[in-house]
């Protein structure tokens, strides 16, 4: 691996911890604002409506089967390609006057405007209360995540430590939900499990930074644990830089390549992966630092046992 840093140097990330704190509690604000005023634009996963798939005989412009839509008062469709250009998925939100079979009959007319040898591969409708209960379980399982984690770092490492890392987690996963919320952007299963794969990335780079920083706890001396943490990063930027590079570079072609239907999970990852390596370095470690975490806590505990020499746990 090579070297970003000459050996011995240490970067002071600490030194901007304090503003770094006060920029992130106003992004933070700013996002519980956006959520709660402007609310999501949720996708059908969540609202209930139909889904078609149409297989066409050749390649289907998309603006025209919009307009074929359109003609049969299917206003307002979502029209995508999936797997190739024959091949469109139609996704139509629930309206009071349109039936099941208004819409099966709409979208069987309209296609077969465009090709007469057009194949309605599926038909299907996803009610509101499916919908509400996908919801609810997704709201669960992120608050469910973040339980888990927090036991999981106050067992490996110490509360302050953990405490620091869901406030990193809900840090990254606010701002994400609250740019979906901001630009309106179609909130669906595929962006829930962007969010969900963001938690586990984040808390990845944070146990890397948490575990040099207990290595250099135990082994550094005379030396406060501001600096115990300026060079734990130091020593685990290069991995964090080439870790979160190549990941970005692959989110960034499937956000620049991956289609329409991809685009929400592409731009959530985005956002996700990009905060996340900021809020390991500010967040996590700054509010564990912050809560008064000294060596002492990190050190192995002390086991006795009678008739044995007082030892060390590992």
């Amino acid at each position: 691996m090579f070297q970003l840093l000459k050996p011995g140097h240490t970067i002071p990330f600490m030194r901007l911890a304090l503003p770094s704190t006060i920029f992130s509690c106003i992004l933070i604000l700013l996002s519980i604002f956006t959520i709660a005023t402007k609310g999501f634009n949720w996708g059908l996963d969540f609202t209930g409506g139909t889904i078609a798939e149409l297989k066409f005989s050749k390649p289907a412009d998309l603006d025209v089967v919009r307009s074929a839509l359109n003609k049969q008062g299917l206003e307002g469709a979502v029209v995508q390609y999936y797997g190739s250009t024959k091949d469109v998925v139609i996704r139509i939100a629930p309206k009071g006057e349109l039936t099941q079979q208004k819409i099966t009959d709409g979208v069987q007319k309209g296609a077969s405007e465009i090709d007469s040898s057009v194949n309605l591969s599926r038909i299907e409708y996803v009610g509101p209360s499916v919908g509400e209960e996908l919801a609810n379980q997704g709201f669960l399982a992120i608050l469910a995540a973040l339980g888990c984690i927090l036991v999981y770092v106050a067992l490996r490492f110490e509360w302050r430590m953990a405490t620091g890392a869901v406030l990193s987690l809900a840090h990254d996963i606010l701002i994400t939900l609250a740019v979906f919320s901001w630009t309106q952007m179609e909130f669906d299963l595929n962006v829930l499990a962007a969010v969900l794969t963001v938690v586990g990335y984040s808390l990845n780079d944070t146990i890397v930074v948490f575990d040099r920083v207990r290595e250099n706890a135990r082994r550094i001396r005379n030396e406060t644990m501001r600096n115990i943490i300026d060079i734990s990063m130091t020593e685990t930027l290069s991995r964090t830089l080439i870790t979160s590079g190549t990941t970005l570079i692959t989110v960034i072609a499937l956000f620049w390549k991956g289609g329409p239907m991809i685009h929400g999970f592409s731009t959530a990852l985005l956002i996700g992966i990009g905060f996340g390596t900021y809020s390991s370095i500010y967040v996590a470690s700054a509010w564990a630092m912050y809560l008064k975490m000294s060596r002492e806590d990190l050190m192995p505990k002390t086991v006795e046992k009678e008739g044995e020499e007082e030892r060390y746990e590992p």
